[in-house]
């Protein structure tokens, strides 16, 4: 043992810049070098005899790091590491490490040798590279800002004369092969082939490995793949294969004039660089997809905003009545203020429409107009829909939701059939209107949200705010500007050009031509009470259309006769139930108007006003006689 000690010391000694010495059995160190007192800090006599853990982390020596390298080293001869290790003073330094068994002739432990060299300065490098590629690159998402950055940082790590980086795409099994310049400049773009045989960049995608040709001339590939490093003059280079997470972005290319330039760098250093590389490559690439499907999705956005806004714009709402333009002088006049508006009208009236031409004439039109329909979502579901809900937040919730609400930030929140929102929901959406704020389901976090609150429904509120079934507060805070819809019947003015509008639209969807409408069936149309509303009168007319086979408009007028049949369904709005009443008492005084036991009478009116609320409720004498 003596003699391997002196023969050791003999060779150590001068070696300033390598911490040399060797370890007993158990991992006590017994000699000491002076390049070792230099890295670690330690004196020889402080350090002998000493267990070798003192210079590594904490945490690795929690962990059982130094008595695994002991016994890896002891098992296959030697081991090899890169990590942080501590001085004496208690500062760290990068180091790589080996560590050699030292055996006996019986092939027994006798000790270790151990060779660690100070890599600080170059882990520093290589830290201050994939800082660099992060920041420089990461922004522009541009190919020459990439290749500009990792071209001036990896000259500060290995000195090269030529360095390409290629690319895979996977899109078109080609390579694209870039030469790098710390100048900004990168040189031509070569088109290469995946073939392993064809050039070294494809060779080295398809072992994953490392490649060093120490002589490009005597090279196996073919010139014409070399030709770029071998006009500059290079006659040995690196290829590395950029990969990370087990995905290949490319490979990396560092070539020199003089091949003992790179006898000094080790494959380890080689390979690191490269990792950061890769790192940054496809950190570039995530981007560029995120970018591009945010980018989709913001044209499929505008796409569906552009069409609900050729298909629900002023242009299809109809008519030139007295009624409807009084209606939309009130769109007019509330549209441009922030109010909640609640829309009021029978199913069919055009709601929605409504509710679409005061978002497209508001400052908000700009923005998202986003519509929940009350009633067709199922009540345990309505409340996430409306609000959102976090990860977790209920069985079936396996990722996070925006609710509508947030959703409809800066634009315009449409309910529709607000009647039917549940009580224990109404408070909460009560809230988000005054506070202006919402949390999801199961979160914590407030979400401020700013959005304008247009409610639509065919059911009387304010009964239903008598009867329990609707909070009064909510009710009040909605009725800021109501806006009540005319039924078809109280807008027979309208039909004919309702009638012509929807005949030339689902005509030109079938590729039809259909140049006149009867005057029976348009005077038929003008007549039938429509309780539908519009969108009764469209499905009818759609139906005409698909059983029209010449110019001559064909309508199935029977089928309004099959369905003139009394219904025992509420009224659905005040107007609806005050003309229901005014009928029938009219009906009970045998259609007289004025004088003793009239309608007047009966309802407690003057004749000129019951005329007056007549006209205006549509109502006709044949409806009472």
């Amino acid at each position: 043992m003596e003699q391997t000690q002196q023969h050791f010391r003999a060779i150590v000694e001068g070696a300033r810049d390598y911490a040399i010495f060797m370890l007993d059995p158990q991992g006590c160190v017994i000699t000491w070098n002076p390049g070792a007192g230099q890295i670690h800090g330690y004196r020889t006599e402080e350090i002998t005899g000493q267990h070798f853990s003192l210079f590594f982390l904490q945490e690795d020596r929690e962990r059982g790091k130094p008595e695994h390298e002991l016994s890896i080293a002891s098992a296959e001869g030697r081991y090899e590491d890169e990590g942080w290790r501590i001085r004496k003073d208690g500062s760290r330094f990068w180091a790589n490490v080996l560590i050699t068994a030292l055996y006996d002739q019986q092939r027994q432990i006798i000790g270790y040798s151990k060779l660690t060299r100070d890599l600080t300065e170059r882990r520093r490098a290589e830290e201050a590279l994939l800082a660099e590629l992060s920041v420089s690159v990461l922004p522009g998402l541009k190919i020459q800002q990439m290749l500009h950055a990792v071209a001036s940082s990896m000259q500060r790590i290995v000195a090269h004369d030529y360095a390409s980086i290629t690319l895979l795409d996977q899109s078109k099994n080609v390579l694209h092969s870039y030469i790098l310049s710390a100048a900004g400049d990168s040189g031509p773009e070569m088109e290469l082939s995946v073939a392993p045989e064809s050039s070294p960049e494809a060779a080295v995608l398809h072992t994953h490995e490392a490649l060093f040709l120490p002589s490009l001339q005597d090279s196996s590939f073919p010139q014409d793949a070399l030709r770029h490093a071998l006009s500059s003059g290079i006659h040995a280079a690196w290829w590395l294969p950029l990969v990370h997470e087990g995905r290949v972005a490319g490979a990396l290319c560092i070539g020199v004039r003089n091949p003992k330039t790179l006898e000094h760098v080790s494959r380890h250093t080689l390979t690191q660089m490269a990792a950061q590389i890769a790192l940054t490559i496809q950190g570039i690439n995530a981007a560029r997809q995120l970018s591009a499907q945010t980018q989709k999705l913001k044209e499929e956005k505008r796409y569906l905003e552009e069409e609900l806004r050729t298909e629900y714009s002023f242009e299809e709402i109809v008519g030139n009545g007295e009624s409807l333009r009084r209606v939309l002088k009130q769109v007019e006049t509330v549209a441009p203020t922030d109010a909640t508006t609640l829309i009021l009208g029978e199913t069919g009236t055009g709601k929605e429409l409504i509710a679409r031409a005061i978002h497209n004439l508001s400052a908000r039109d700009g923005h998202t107009f986003v519509k929940v329909n009350c009633s067709s979502i199922p009540t345990g579901l309505l409340e996430s829909e409306l609000f959102g809900h976090e990860k977790g937040a209920f069985t079936g919730a396996i990722q996070q939701r925006i609710g509508r609400l947030e959703l409809a930030h800066q634009g315009t929140l449409f309910l529709d059939e607000i009647g039917d929102l549940p009580l224990d929901l109404q408070p909460k959406l009560l809230r988000a209107l005054q506070e202006k704020e919402i949390e999801r389901l199961g979160g914590r976090r407030t979400i401020p949200v700013d959005f304008r609150l247009l409610a639509a429904t065919h059911r009387d509120l304010a009964r239903m705010v008598k009867d329990g079934q609707f909070r009064s507060d909510l009710y009040y805070r909605l009725k800021v500007f109501p806006i009540l819809l005319p039924p078809l019947r109280q807008r027979r003015e309208d039909i004919p050009e309702l009638v012509n509008y929807f005949v030339a639209k689902h005509a030109r969807r079938m590729n039809k031509h259909i140049e006149e409408i009867p005057e029976p069936v348009m005077s038929a149309l003008v007549r039938w009470h429509w309780p539908g509303n519009i969108r009764e009168l469209e499905n009818f007319l759609e139906r005409a259309v698909i059983l029209t086979r010449g110019p001559l408009l064909r309508a199935p007028l029977s089928e309004l006769q099959e369905l003139n049949i009394e219904t025992d369904e509420p009224q659905s709005t005040l107007e609806a139930a005050e003309r229901a009443h005014i009928l029938q008492v009219l009906r009970d005084c045998d259609g007289v108007i004025a004088g003793a036991g009239g309608a007047a009478e009966r309802l407690g009116l003057k004749r000129t006003t019951l005329n007056s609320r007549m006209k205006k409720l549509g109502i006709e004498r044949r409806e009472y006689l």
